[in-house]
């Protein structure tokens, strides 16, 4: 195995964050990164690790896509039955990150996770492009197939009971909110000596704390 990995080493320090700088509220600050993102023209702004924790305390990680987000929690959409749907059925508490690598910046969101109302996943089914809504009613998502042209057979059978491209959202199929409940803004800055901060909440609204890196 090489060793090369090892000389391989970042700078940072493009930017800075001081408390100052922060909105008391989280969810402003969160818009405000992800607005910078998308202004840089940053490939998959919106793109989030998602953790979670199976029945026997396994962690598992994979990126998902966030949706849209609001004061009630940060939305993405999967199979229910899904290795993440059965971790979350299991245990709602789950983790999201975003990494901006061009903006050296981070966000941390942890939470208790709920799907969504039926009709919000429906809508949002019906807004995808048909290609992707045909590939969500073929797949059993996380369960093993013995070949892709079973997959590709599937979605032809659909394609043809629905000739319009109508085809109806899967029942196990929708929506999932975080319900923040602690976040974190990680900026880069040089020497490895990097700004972080951390909101939790409180009776009157959030605590912000600066953390050592």
């Amino acid at each position: 195995m090489s060793d090369d990995h090892r000389d391989v080493r970042r700078e940072y320090g493009t930017a800075s964050l001081a408390r100052a700088d922060l909105n008391a509220d989280p969810l402003q600050q969160f818009d405000a990164w992800l607005s910078a993102a998308n202004r840089a023209n940053l490939t998959d702004a919106t793109a989030m690790t998602l953790a979670t924790v199976d029945p026997d305390g396994r962690p598992s990680t994979r990126i998902v896509l966030l949706k849209h987000f609001d004061e009630t929690g940060y939305v993405w959409y999967t199979d229910y039955a899904s290795q993440k749907g059965r971790d979350l059925g299991a245990n709602a508490n789950a983790s999201v990150l975003f990494y901006w690598r061009e903006l050296e910046r981070q966000v941390r969101i942890d939470g208790v996770v709920s799907k969504v109302e039926r009709a919000l996943s429906e809508q949002y089914f019906n807004s995808r492009p048909q290609d992707s809504r045909f590939s969500a009613a073929a797949s059993h998502q996380s369960q093993p197939v013995a070949e892709r042209a079973t997959l590709e057979q599937t979605v032809a059978a659909l394609r043809a009971q629905y000739p319009s491209g109508d085809v109806p959202p899967p029942t196990n199929w929708g929506g999932y909110r975080l319900h923040a409940q602690a976040y974190e803004f990680w900026q880069g800055r040089e020497g490895r000596l990097h700004d972080r901060f951390r909101y939790q909440p409180t009776k009157t609204g959030w605590r912000i704390e600066r953390l050592q890196p």
